[in-house]
């Protein structure tokens, strides 16, 4: 994909004004600060060598931060698919994950393509909202197991229901105590990063955090765990030709469109946040889609983990002062670098500072200040929050989504079918029956009492003049409503559609004791059409 020229000057025209490369230049050493701690910690926290996740940080900055899209967002290994691919892992082992996210990469350029970007801004917020809030507390509770040193169960649930348990373990066992007391006191200097003087907030709050963890550790010499460390050579694995051959499979392509619907989600809604954040160039939603999907290929080639654009490091690096897609490049290459030259620092780092990072990273995730003001405005978008969140912990994420995707649209269906039945007599001692609004199947029970319950020996009209949509389901049953009454009674149901009011026929006999006549809909004006008045104002 060539780069066009515009995109290539305003990202390195800077270099030709001293004072945007030198802010660029900052802000990429910012980003990278940011991005180390939680590049290597969302790769152990998804079962994988910790370089993995560096290697996803460099491709990141280096590939997908030199193609047009997003001028300022930052892309990388991101907490939000920690839980999905530590369940890749377990399920189809450490080979298959760089197959999946090659596919995932693969299909976000296709949707990119075909010019799908805009779509994923369709999902309903409260989905979103809620999917995060179900990774937040999957991988809070995990990584409560990671600072204690044991052994995390596979599902969310398991998780969830264990937590007593390893309290109890925790306090019975100092080597479990003493890990949880790293990673609680990590998660305490995150918290209180913010309030210390102006000057010691230059260094961002998860490298102060793992690097006080890690000094205090090596001071005290604790007895805890430590980041493995193998080398970049020896962690990337390239998929091979069986690992291409078992994407065939239904389970490990319903894991990459998974991949690939969520990290296409994550990114877009990201880059909406950032947006609003500079006001630098807007993001072009498809050509950021190609350019995830190009950066997620290539880590799936180096069998790394997939990439999405990253609020944190995102938002870091506007607050840095970036002007241009240099910063976000260069903290690639920094990445780059510190793996290259310093790999012996990444090992000794405590996976319990790792975890308490990523705990606190899980409790930003979940959006404990927007219920209470959702609940007020809208209880059904609050409701579908709180569905996908728990049917994430207690199944997995994939179907959490959908869930969530599904209560999203019935609630919607239910919002836009509003009907109004309005019950009237005339002077001439016959009854008006006036409907207005959405009439569909959801609001069929509520009709249908209604109806039911008028006289069946005075004369009705049926006035759906106002019936702005009138589906097959509801069609179906005022006709089966009407017909019923003829049967029943002595006068016959009337059908008015734009003023016009058309006589149903009597009942006959059709040599049959109790068999109807003329079906109802030979009373229907003509202009209900077969699926009923639609004037396109539903």
């Amino acid at each position: 994909m060539s780069l066009p020229r515009s995109y290539l000057q305003s990202t390195f025209g800077g270099l030709r004004r001293p004072h945007v490369l030198r802010q660029d230049l900052l802000a990429s050493l910012v980003v990278f600060l940011v991005a180390l701690p939680l590049c290597v910690g969302v790769a152990v926290a998804s079962g994988v060598p910790a370089e993995l996740g560096l290697v996803t940080g460099i491709v990141g900055g280096l590939v997908v931060g030199f193609l047009p899209g997003s001028s300022l967002q930052v892309s990388g290994p991101a907490a939000g698919l920690t839980v999905l691919v530590f369940e890749a892992v377990q399920e189809f082992g450490l080979g298959m994950l760089g197959a999946i996210v090659l596919l995932a990469g693969t299909l976000q350029i296709g949707l990119g393509l075909l010019r799908c970007g805009r779509w994923f801004r369709a999902i309903s917020g409260s989905v979103v909202q809620g999917m995060l809030a179900g990774i937040g507390l999957v991988l809070i509770f995990g990584q409560l197991y990671t600072m204690a040193g044991a052994q995390q169960p596979r599902s969310g649930l398991g998780k969830l229901l264990g937590v007593p348990g390893l309290v109890v373990d925790a306090v019975r066992s100092p080597g479990m105590a003493t890990g949880a007391a790293i990673g609680l006191g990590t998660i305490a200097v995150l918290v209180l990063w913010p309030r210390v003087p102006a000057r010691l907030r230059v260094v961002p709050a998860p490298l102060a955090a793992v690097a006080l963890a890690t000094g205090v550790t090596a001071a005290l010499g604790a007895d805890v765990a430590h980041v493995t460390v193998r080398g970049l050579t020896e962690a990337i694995r390239p998929p091979g030709l069986d690992d291409l051959a078992a994407l065939g499979g239904v389970a490990a392509l319903g894991t990459a469109i998974a991949f690939t619907l969520i990290a296409s989600a994550e990114s877009l809604f990201s880059a909406a946040a950032v947006d609003r954040m500079h006001n630098g160039p807007r993001t072009h939603y498809d050509k950021e889609l190609v350019a995830q999907g190009v950066g997620n290929s290539l880590c799936g080639l180096l069998g790394a983990l997939p990439m999405t654009a990253v609020i944190v490091r995102s938002s870091a690096n506007v607050a840095a002062g970036a002007t241009t897609s240099l910063s976000r490049i260069l903290h690639g290459a920094w990445l780059l670098l510190f793996t290259a030259l310093l790999p012996v620092a990444i090992g000794a780092i405590p996976l319990a500072a790792l975890a308490g990072v990523l705990v606190h990273a899980g409790c930003k995730l979940v959006p404990v200040r927007q219920i209470g003001p959702l609940l007020r405005r809208d209880r059904g978008e609050a409701l579908i929050l709180g569905a996908t969140a728990v049917a994430i912990v207690t199944t997995n994420l994939f179907e959490g989504v959908i869930l969530g995707v599904v209560l999203a649209v019935a609630k919607s269906a239910w919002d836009t079918s509003h009907i109004h039945v309005d019950v009237r007599e005339k002077d001439s001692g016959h009854l008006v029956v006036a409907m207005s609004g959405t009439a569909t199947f959801l609001r069929l029970p509520r009709v249908l009492e209604t109806l039911e319950a008028l006289p069946k020996d005075r004369p009705i009209e049926l006035d759906l003049s106002g019936v702005s949509h009138l589906d097959l389901a509801c069609q179906t049953a005022l006709e089966g409503w009407a017909l019923q009454h003829n049967q029943a009674g002595c006068e016959p149901v009337r059908l008015t559609s734009g003023g016009t009011a058309v006589p149903a026929p009597r009942p006959r006999n059709a040599g049959l004791p109790g068999t109807a006549g003329r079906p109802v809909t030979d009373a229907v004006p003509e202009s209900l059409g077969a699926t009923g008045p639609d004037t396109g104002r539903g």
